[in-house]
C-alpha cells in the first residue's frame, strides 16, 4: 500500500478551483497556506472563518444575510448562519458559467431515448412543475415523494419542490412496497409522483402494482402524479394526474421561497439495526454549502465539466450528483443495468457524453477488473480527468487497475461519508498525490479523527471514526424526533458531544485514510448499506419462520462479500430448497435484489440479550473466527447456548480463498 500513482501537476494552483480559492483567501482574508495540511487545519479550527469564506467565495444568493456564522458550536444542535434566508434551488439554478443554451442535464438509460436539457430548459421545466405543485396545494413544509428513477423528471421535481420550501423524498422504483411505505409513512407525503415501471437491461419491470399498494398505504396522499416511463402511451392510474398536466404551460413566474438556513430540504433514510429506517432531515443551507465546497474545491468541477455518478435515487450520491449545476457543471444521468450489455457500457456512456468526471462504486471497479476489462480499449476516455469511487473501501489493486486500464493522467478519488451528512468527509483533493489503497485526505471543514477503545485520538492505528467539530450538512434532525433523542442516540451516545460514525478508520502521518468497514451491525452490500430490521420484518412475516439473524461478511477485495441468513423455523419444519426460494422471493419482492442472501441456514435459536435484542455483531465475530467467549458476554445473554451452533458452522465453512493478485 502507498505506491504513488498520480502526482499533481506543477501548476495545479493555477489550474484548479482550490487554487483560485487559495488566491481569494490571500486577497480577501490575508490568509496564506503552504500546503493542504495547513489549509485543512485552519478549516477545522476556525470554523467561522472557513465556512463564511465558502459562503462569500461562491457568492451564495441569500434573501437575508446571516447575523453570525456559527452561533453555537456544541453538538448535537450546532446553529449555523442564524438569520439567513435562502433557497437551495435558487442557488443550483443560477448555474454559474453556463449560458442559456448550454447543456446542463444529459440523461441516458435503457427505457427511452437519450435526452438533453439546456440551462434555460431546466429553469423552464422547474418553473412549470413548481406552478403545477402550487395548483395541487403544495406549500412550505409539505412533503412531495418520488417513486422514480434517475431521470430528468425526478431532478426537476426536487428543484420545484425545494423552490416552494416544500420537502422532497425519493425512493428508487426497484424498492419493494414494504421498503417504501416504511419510509414514507413516517413523513406523510401530500403528493406522490411515480413511474409505471422501467427497463433493467432489456427486461421490462412493471411497477403499477407496487404504486397502487403504496398509494393505498399512505392515507396522507392528496394527489398522485403518473410518469408514463415504461409505456409512454399507457393511461394514468385512476385518480392520478399525468406528468404532462403537472408540467403544463403557465404564465406563473419562477420564484423561490426564502427559507431559514436549516429549513428542511429533503429526507434521506439510513437503515438502523432496529426499528424503522431513520428519516434523516437535511437543510437547504447546510447541503448547499457542503456541496459547493466538495464539488468545486475537492472534485474540481466547474463550467465545461460533465459530471457522472452511477447511482439510483435511493442513494445519497444522487443528491450529491444533482447539486453540481450549482458550481457550473453539467450532470450526466443514467438509469438502468450498469452491466448491460456488458461492463463496458458505462465507460462507453462516458465517451458518448463527454464525461470529464466518472463516479461509481468500488464493487463496480472491482467487477470490471475481475472481468479483465480495459476501459480505454472499449471507449475514448480522453475527456476524463477524474474518477470517483465510493460505497465501499477500494483496495490497492483497484487503484492500480484504474491507472493501468482507464488512464494515467486522471485523478482517482476514493471517498467515504454517508447519508447522514450527504457528502464525503474523507476523499481526494487536486493538491495532493494519489497513493494506492488510500483515501487521500480529510475534507476541508471535516474534523475527522480516529479514536481508540478508551476514547483517545490515535494516529497510524485503527480506531472509531469520529467527527469532533460540527459540519453544516449534519442533519437538522430526524423526522418526528421532537426531543432529539433518536438523533442523539444515533451519533452521540458513545462519545458525548462527538459524532461517532460507525466506521473503522486509520489515519496516517500524512493525513491519508484507510477505512476498513463498519464498526456496527449495519450491512454493506455492494456499497449500499442495508438495515437488518427490514430483513427481519419480511423474513419473520412468513408463517414458517419464527426468528432470524442476518450478517454480512466483507470481501477483503472490497467486493459484495457474503450475506448469510440464519432462520429458526416453526416446530417440525426443516429448511429445504422450496422454502429457501420462497424466502428469497419475498425479500426480492418486498425489499430489493440486494437483500437476497447468498446462503440460508437453519439454526435452533438466535442469540439474544436479556432485553431480547438480537446479537448480530457477536454472530459476525464468531463466523470470522473469534472464539465464542471473546465474541459475547454470556452473562448478558438470555440463551448463551445458541452461540455454539454458529461456532460449529464457522468451523465447517471452508477458509476464504486468497485474493488473486495481478
Amino acid at each position: 500500500m502507498g505506491d504513488v500513482l498520480w502526482t499533481p501537476p506543477a501548476d495545479v494552483r493555477e489550474r484548479s478551483r482550490i487554487g483560485a480559492y487559495l488566491r481569494w483567501l490571500a486577497e480577501h482574508r490575508g490568509l496564506e497556506f503552504a500546503d493542504y495540511a495547513a489549509l485543512w487545519e485552519w478549516s477545522v479550527t476556525d470554523l467561522d472563518g472557513f465556512w463564511r469564506s465558502v459562503w462569500d467565495h461562491f457568492g451564495v444568493v441569500a434573501h437575508t444575510e446571516p447575523t453570525a456564522t456559527l452561533a453555537d458550536p456544541a453538538m448535537p444542535g450546532a446553529r449555523w448562519f442564524p438569520g439567513a434566508t435562502l433557497n437551495y434551488a435558487e442557488n443550483v439554478l443560477r448555474m454559474p458559467g453556463l449560458g442559456d443554451d448550454d447543456p446542463v442535464v444529459i440523461a441516458h438509460g435503457q427505457t427511452r431515448a437519450p435526452q438533453t436539457v439546456t440551462a434555460a430548459g431546466l429553469r423552464e421545466q422547474v418553473r412549470r412543475v413548481a406552478a403545477g405543485l402550487r395548483r395541487l396545494g403544495v406549500g412550505p413544509g409539505d412533503r412531495v415523494a418520488a417513486y422514480a428513477p434517475n431521470i430528468p423528471e425526478t431532478y426537476v421535481l426536487l428543484l420545484a419542490t425545494a423552490s416552494l420550501g416544500a420537502i422532497f423524498s425519493s425512493c428508487a422504483p426497484e424498492f419493494g412496497t414494504r421498503s417504501v411505505t416504511d419510509r414514507w409513512r413516517q413523513i406523510e407525503p401530500k403528493v406522490l409522483v411515480a413511474v409505471d415501471g422501467y427497463r433493467y437491461g432489456d427486461k421490462p419491470v412493471d411497477r403499477r402494482g407496487e404504486v397502487a399498494a403504496i398509494r393505498a398505504a399512505l392515507p396522507s396522499l392528496e394527489h398522485t402524479v403518473a410518469v408514463a416511463y415504461l409505456d409512454p402511451d399507457g393511461p394514468a392510474p385512476d385518480g392520478a394526474l399525468p406528468w404532462a398536466e403537472l408540467a403544463a404551460p403557465t404564465d406563473e413566474p419562477l420564484t423561490f421561497a426564502g427559507v431559514p438556513f436549516d429549513h428542511p430540504l429533503y429526507v434521506l433514510y439510513s437503515s438502523g439495526t432496529t426499528g424503522l429506517p431513520k428519516p434523516i432531515v437535511h437543510g437547504h443551507g447546510g447541503i448547499l454549502l457542503e456541496h459547493l465546497k466538495m464539488l468545486a474545491l475537492h472534485h474540481d468541477l466547474g463550467p465545461g465539466d460533465r459530471f457522472f455518478w452511477f447511482t439510483t435515487t435511493g442513494w445519497m450520491m444522487w443528491n450529491f450528483l444533482v447539486s453540481a449545476p450549482a458550481v457550473g457543471a453539467a450532470i450526466v444521468l443514467f438509469d438502468g443495468n450498469p452491466g448491460h450489455p456488458d461492463l463496458g457500457g458505462l465507460w462507453r456512456l462516458a465517451a458518448e457524453t463527454g464525461t470529464t468526471y466518472f463516479g461509481t462504486s468500488a464493487p463496480f471497479l472491482l467487477a470490471c477488473r475481475k472481468a479483465g476489462l480495459v476501459p480505454r480499449e472499449v471507449a475514448d476516455l480522453s475527456a476524463l480527468r477524474g474518477v470517483g469511487s465510493t460505497g465501499a473501501p477500494l483496495p490497492a489493486e483497484g487503484f492500480t487497475w484504474v491507472y493501468e486500464t482507464v488512464g494515467t493522467d486522471l485523478q482517482l478519488q476514493s471517498l467515504s461519508g454517508g447519508t447522514d451528512v450527504c457528502t464525503g468527509f474523507v476523499g481526494g483533493v487536486p493538491l495532493l498525490p494519489v497513493h494506492a489503497g488510500e483515501i487521500t485526505c480529510r475534507a476541508l471543514g471535516a474534523r475527522v479523527e480516529a479514536r481508540s477503545a478508551d476514547g483517545t485520538p490515535v494516529l497510524g492505528e485503527l480506531g472509531e471514526l469520529v467527527i469532533t467539530a460540527p459540519m453544516p450538512s449534519m442533519p437538522v434532525g430526524f423526522w418526528n424526533d421532537t426531543d432529539g433523542s433518536r438523533y442523539r442516540e444515533a451519533y452521540f451516545e458513545l462519545y458525548p458531544g462527538v459524532w461517532r460514525h460507525g466506521d473503522w478508520i486509520t489515519i496516517n502521518e500524512r493525513g491519508g485514510c484507510v477505512i476498513t468497514g463498519r464498526s456496527d451491525a449495519t450491512l454493506n452490500r455492494g456499497g449500499v448499506r442495508l438495515g437488518t430490521a427490514e430483513f427481519y420484518s419480511v423474513v419473520e412475516g412468513l408463517d414458517e419462520v419464527v426468528d432470524s439473524v442476518v450478517v454480512h461478511l466483507e470481501d477483503d477485495e472490497g467486493g459484495a462479500g457474503e450475506l448469510l441468513l440464519f432462520v429458526v423455523l416453526a416446530a417440525g419444519l426443516e429448511l429445504d430448497d422450496a422454502l429457501r426460494k420462497k424466502i428469497c422471493r419475498e425479500l426480492r419482492t418486498a425489499l430489493s435484489p440486494r437483500h437476497v442472501p447468498d446462503e440460508i441456514h437453519q439454526v435452533r435459536a438466535v442469540p439474544r440479550t436479556l432485553s431480547a435484542k438480537k446479537l448480530e455483531v457477536p454472530v459476525k465475530k464468531i463466523l470470522t473466527g473469534t472464539p465464542v467467549d471473546d465474541a459475547a458476554a454470556k452473562g448478558a445473554l438470555a440463551n448463551p447456548e445458541s452461540l455454539t451452533a454458529f461456532a460449529a458452522f464457522a468451523q465447517r465453512r471452508p477458509a476464504p480463498e486468497a485474493p488473486a493478485r495481478s
